[in-house]
């Protein structure tokens, strides 16, 4: 047996030998199977069903935690390590704007851009790679798409074809950040993009709740708000009508409501509720049918609950909750792809450097 263990070692020794002997690797640059293509055009529905990943043998259970980790590859074919699950937890980004606001890569829309009307998407197709230089997203994607794994493309790709910008979730003043995390999560999972926190003590210090939360922040677009007012001013100048959960009289119940329409669905603190301004600043009120003996549910349990039938009810009657355009699910691919890993901003970097080389004609 020994002997038969001193073979193996043997052969395999001298196979790696031979390749490292045979010249170097092919840089993933060139490797065809890797390509990343736009999200399909309606035109284009019918060849999704030829569309073929190439398969890898793995685990589900490994391949879903790797998934949500970094799998940008650098030159040499080995897998960047995963970054530190202790920083950028739901705490330390919502403490700070700047922390929320870096993790938005592609150029934000002036707000007076959503005033006119139209309809709401918070990108340009532009991403800035300082001194005036530029990548669109089409630019974004080809420069990444040789470091990002198939699996990881794929899923990007499932998942802006079920994202959209036409209900959004406002949580206001919520005391426990684990509450806050649920609710990113719920959000991040049913197809929401954008979230806003309004905060009735940034001073106070929360608990990690990372954990709770399963990094979904990183995926969402969080705006925060030191006020409601300016909070539901912007939220209206973009095409939300404001729906606050509030038990009383006037309260319409979620099932009654048309969710086609654009909508800010506002959830209040776990003691308070939601305040008088907001109850006085908004839209409507609605609430969730109970049936049983205690009248209230867990915050975090009632935002998810709004969001799931937000999305049953478009469904059934848009046929499809995502509603993105060709266009917006292009740039919101290019966002996506910049978030995946922290090299993946250096590589666009460097991608738009060898660009601006190529067009600077010669003297």
């Amino acid at each position: 047996m020994s002997a038969c263990k001193t073979l193996v070692r043997t052969s395999l020794s001298s196979i790696s030998s031979s390749l490292r002997a045979s010249g170097p690797p092919i840089p993933l640059l060139h490797s065809p199977s890797l390509r990343f293509s736009p999200p399909l055009s309606p035109n284009q529905g019918l060849r999704l069903a030829s569309h073929h990943v190439p398969s890898r043998p793995y685990a589900s259970i490994s391949t879903e935690a790797a998934d949500f980790t970094d799998e940008a590859q650098s030159t040499d074919s080995t897998l960047e390590p995963p970054e530190n699950p202790t920083q950028d937890t739901v705490e330390q980004l919502l403490k700070q704007k700047n922390d929320v606001g870096r993790l938005m890569k592609m150029e934000r829309s002036p707000e007076s851009a959503h005033q006119r009307g139209g309809r709401w998407f918070p990108y340009l197709d532009k991403f800035s790679c300082g001194e005036d230089a530029y990548l669109n997203s089409a630019e974004v994607l080809e420069a990444l798409d040789p470091y990002i794994l198939d699996v990881r493309k794929e899923r990007f790709r499932r998942v802006v074809k079920n994202r959209s910008y036409s209900v959004c979730l406002v949580v206001e003043g919520l005391g426990d950040f684990g509450n806050v995390s649920a609710a990113f999560r719920s959000a991040d999972a049913l197809g929401f993009q954008s979230v806003h926190v309004l905060s009735c003590d940034s001073s106070k210090r929360y608990r990690d709740n990372r954990h709770v939360s399963m990094g979904a922040e990183k995926w969402l677009d969080i705006e925060l708000w030191d006020s409601t007012p300016e909070c539901f001013e912007v939220l209206k100048s973009r095409g939300y009508r404001i729906a606050t959960t509030h038990v009383g009289m006037d309260a319409v119940s979620v099932y009654d409501m048309d969710w086609s329409c654009p909508t800010a669905i506002v959830v209040g603190n776990e003691n308070r509720g939601i305040s008088d301004e907001a109850l006085d600043l908004s839209d409507l009120h609605c609430s969730i049918p109970m049936k049983g003996m205690v009248d209230s549910f867990n915050v975090s349990v009632a935002a998810g609950i709004l969001m799931h039938h937000a999305v049953c009810d478009r469904t059934s009657r848009l046929g499809c909750h995502g509603d993105l355009t060709f266009e917006e699910s292009q740039i919101l691919l290019a966002e996506f792809s910049l978030r995946h890993s922290k090299s993946s901003m250096s590589i666009a970097h460097e991608y738009a450097k060898r660009k601006a080389a190529v067009l600077t004609p010669r003297i």
